[in-house]
């Protein structure tokens, strides 16, 4: 009997609760793949800017390069992908990082550096959310956030694992090395993802309303146009949720290395392993928040705070640490700081998003979660480069810095104060549930005067 949907095989609960599970490690390790390439410019930042010549301020727009095109591919491609089965848009998007970065292992020039990237972050942009969608499909309500925690601690575990490894590569090597490491990585994930993942075709079926495990889809009764889900304020609280922790992620991986090495005076070795530590305590802050969330629920708390206001305290707990280590002098405690503000940045891309499952209607998600990461990759494409700008501006490299956080820690605080506002789940639910019976009811008017 094949499973709706799917065209596989449908297994027993037990097989099927340990072929979910095998599928979140695989999109772990899909996750880990890309935050450790995202890792690698910041690691390699020395040896980039002294061969391609750049300054501060020409890094910054590498940084931000790779989300250029980051908002446009989460959308259009998360629509393309749609129509394709999710073994079939992992792989082609995994073939595609790996084309994207052949142009970096060997010497190259600055333009074609900024097209590798840009060019890269146009096919990550679905990622995030194909795997979100994959993991709302498979788990229920109480269980989503911790496996959409596991999927997105590979946001930290890729800079964790890397950060050691790619750095000997890049100082025994080259920079060049450390992206021909990470694409025969990629090739071997692809190949263990096919071979792993129950056979699919290519197109994706016309689904019943029922997950891949045969359990009904307890919002597909919710039916609304697309653009009305978009002017619900729990999609602008999620975004500005979202937008906040992308602030800090996109500093984390394109100028932490760089602010440690010459904001705070480490060499290249220490700095490599000093930017494992936010990285492995953003896994445990991961893990326990998408643990804390269910929690919540069972408890019987709202999803507005097991969802919402949970997430948005701990973004607002980082934006505080980060203003605070911009107006310290360097030391111990401003390091504390340094590290508790980059270890709170990917709650929101499980627990909050595990939020707006709770309300989506299985086949809107895809695309729904797709124009929330277009709103949040805003901040990958306007934070590395102002940074930069603020860094060269300032009368020395370390107050250049400490201006640059200051400003960034004080638009955290701000969206993500007003993001777990408006992130409601049970109130967008509700809103759905009137419309969808309005719609209904006039349809069901208008047949009867026809």
């Amino acid at each position: 009997m094949a499973t709706a949907g799917t065209g596989a095989p449908e297994l027993s609960p037990t097989r099927a609760d340990r072929r979910a599970w095998g599928v979140v490690v695989l999109l772990f390790v899909f996750f880990t793949l890309n935050f450790a390439d995202k890792a690698a410019v910041g690691l390699a930042a020395p040896q980039i800017r002294e061969e391609l010549g750049l300054s501060a301020g020409e890094f910054g727009l590498v940084g931000s390069a790779f989300f250029w095109l980051f908002a446009v591919g989460a959308v259009a491609l998360s629509a393309a992908l749609s129509w394709i089965s999710y073994k079939w848009a992992a792989a082609l998007l995994m073939l595609t990082w790996v084309a994207s970065m052949l142009p970096l292992t060997v010497p190259t020039t600055f333009g074609v550096l900024l097209a590798s990237r840009i060019a890269l972050g146009f096919f990550e942009g679905p990622a995030h959310a194909l795997c979100q969608s994959v993991v709302a499909d498979r788990f229920p309500k109480e269980r989503r956030a911790f496996a959409g925690a596991v999927v997105n601690a590979g946001s930290s575990v890729g800079p964790l694992l890397s950060a050691p490894l790619l750095t000997w590569v890049i100082v025994t090597y080259s920079w060049h090395g450390a992206f021909l490491a990470l694409i025969l990585a990629g090739l071997v994930w692809l190949a263990v993802w096919l071979r792993y993942v129950e056979r699919q075709p290519l197109r994706r079926r016309a689904g019943s309303g029922r997950t891949p495990e045969g359990e009904e889809d307890p919002n597909g009764h919710l039916d609304v146009p697309f653009l009305r889900l978009l002017r619900l304020p729990s999609f602008w609280g999620l975004s500005l949720l979202s937008f906040a922790g992308y602030l800090i992620t996109s500093l984390k991986v394109s100028w932490l290395p760089a602010f440690l090495g010459e904001g705070l005076g480490y060499g290249a070795t220490t700095v490599g392993w000093l930017v494992t530590v936010p990285y492995a305590l953003a896994v445990v802050v991961l893990l326990g928040a998408g643990y804390l969330s269910g929690r919540l629920l069972a408890r019987g708390h709202s999803s507005r705070v097991a969802r919402g206001h949970l997430t948005a305290a701990l973004i607002v707990l980082a934006g505080l640490s980060m203003i605070a280590f911009s107006r310290i002098d360097s030391g111990p405690v401003q390091l504390v700081l340094v590290v508790c503000t980059f270890s709170v940045n990917s709650v929101a891309f499980s627990v909050a998003f595990a939020g707006a499952s709770d309300f989506l209607p299985r086949h809107r998600r895809g695309a729904f979660f797709g124009c929330v990461i277009a709103v949040y990759s805003v901040a990958g494409i306007v934070a590395p480069y102002v940074l930069g700008l603020i860094v060269e501006a300032g009368p020395t490299v370390s107050e250049g810095y400490a201006n640059g956080f200051l400003a960034v820690g004080v638009t955290i605080c701000l969206a993500a104060a007003l993001g777990g506002r408006l992130l409601d789940p049970e109130a967008a639910r509700r809103r759905l549930e009137a419309e969808t019976a309005r719609r209904g009811a006039t349809e069901t008017a208008d047949r009867r005067t026809s």
